[in-house]
C-alpha cells in the first residue's frame, strides 16, 4: 500500500463530500440499502466504498456493486476537478463517510475489522483529515 498525504486543495474539496452526496442520497432512498445498513450487513470502508460486514446475498452484492460503481464515477469526476487521484479522493471520502456513521451502523477499521459504531468516535486511519 502506498503511503500518501492528500494535498490541501484536495482536502478542501473532499471535506465537502461533494463526490458522495449524489450516490449517498440515492442510496438512502433505496429501502434495500437502508435495510442492509440497519441490519449490519454492509458498511463504510476506509477506501471510500461500501463493503460487506457479513456474507451478502446476491441481491445485496448487486446493490453494493451498483453503488460502488456510482461512487467511483463521482470520485473520478471530483478528483479530476481537484487535481487529486481517484484513490486519494476515495480515501478521504471514506474518512468522512466513516466519521458520519451513526451509532449502530457498521464500518471497517484501518486494521480491517468490522465494528459497530457506538457513541464514541469511530476508529479512522491516522491519515484522515
Amino acid at each position: 500500500m502506498t503511503k500518501w498525504k492528500p494535498t490541501g486543495l484536495a482536502l478542501a474539496a473532499i471535506a465537502a463530500t461533494v463526490a458522495v452526496a449524489v450516490p449517498s442520497a440515492m442510496a438512502q432512498r433505496d429501502p434495500a440499502y437502508a435495510a442492509a445498513r440497519a441490519a449490519g450487513q454492509i458498511g463504510e470502508q476506509p477506501d471510500g466504498y461500501l463493503g460487506f460486514a457479513t456474507t451478502p446475498t446476491p441481491a445485496i452484492r448487486a446493490l453494493v456493486q451498483d453503488l460502488n460503481i456510482k461512487r467511483k464515477a463521482a470520485y473520478t469526476a471530483s478528483a479530476q476537478s481537484t487535481g487529486s487521484t481517484v484513490e486519494q479522493f476515495a480515501f478521504t471520502s471514506g474518512c468522512n463517510l466513516i466519521a458520519k456513521t451513526k451509532p449502530g451502523e457498521k464500518y471497517q477499521t484501518p486494521g480491517g475489522a468490522w465494528k459497530t459504531r457506538d457513541a464514541s468516535p469511530p476508529e479512522r486511519d491516522a491519515r484522515c483529515p
